[in-house]
């Protein structure tokens, strides 16, 4: 009958930190996070005041309704179309009216009413119109005009 062979017991060892490995991984990571950063989309600011109850009577008063549907409306007036990203007519009424107010040297104050399920877009549109326009003293409220 044959025994088994018995292997032989060799000496456990150690290899010790291997930092190549490390550096690898950290590097793959550094090389993700930096293509990503190129891809960040950097926010542009409005600027755009809020009135307070100083007890000044306030001066006329514009009113702007976006619709459900996208629909602008700037004093019961509709401009433009609900597709109409730039909304051109909306931002040169807003310029005669900021130039009226220039000239009679009155502020120009706006309210935009915004329908409950107007899109988020809409209303962004809407703030870039103004500020094209150079108005910033803005206010919102929600649903329509009273």
């Amino acid at each position: 009958m044959k025994t088994p062979r018995q292997r032989s017991q060799s000496p456990l060892v150690n290899f010790g930190f291997q930092i190549a490995p490390m550096v690898d991984v950290v590097f793959v990571i550094m090389l993700f996070f930096m293509v990503l950063a190129g891809q960040v989309q950097v926010e542009l600011q409005h600027t755009t005041q809020l009135p307070t109850n100083t007890g000044v009577p306030l001066d006329d008063e514009i009113a702007i309704q976006i619709d459900a549907d996208g629909q602008v409306s700037l004093n019961d007036d509709p401009l433009d179309t609900p597709q109409s990203k730039s909304l051109p007519e909306l931002t040169a009424n807003l310029q005669q009216l900021r130039a009226g107010g220039d000239a009679s040297q009155s502020k120009v104050l706006v309210t935009i009413y915004a329908n409950e399920s107007a899109r988020y877009e809409r209303i962004v549109d809407t703030l870039d119109a103004l500020s094209r326009a150079r108005i910033s003293q803005v206010t919102f409220q929600a649903g329509a005009p009273e």
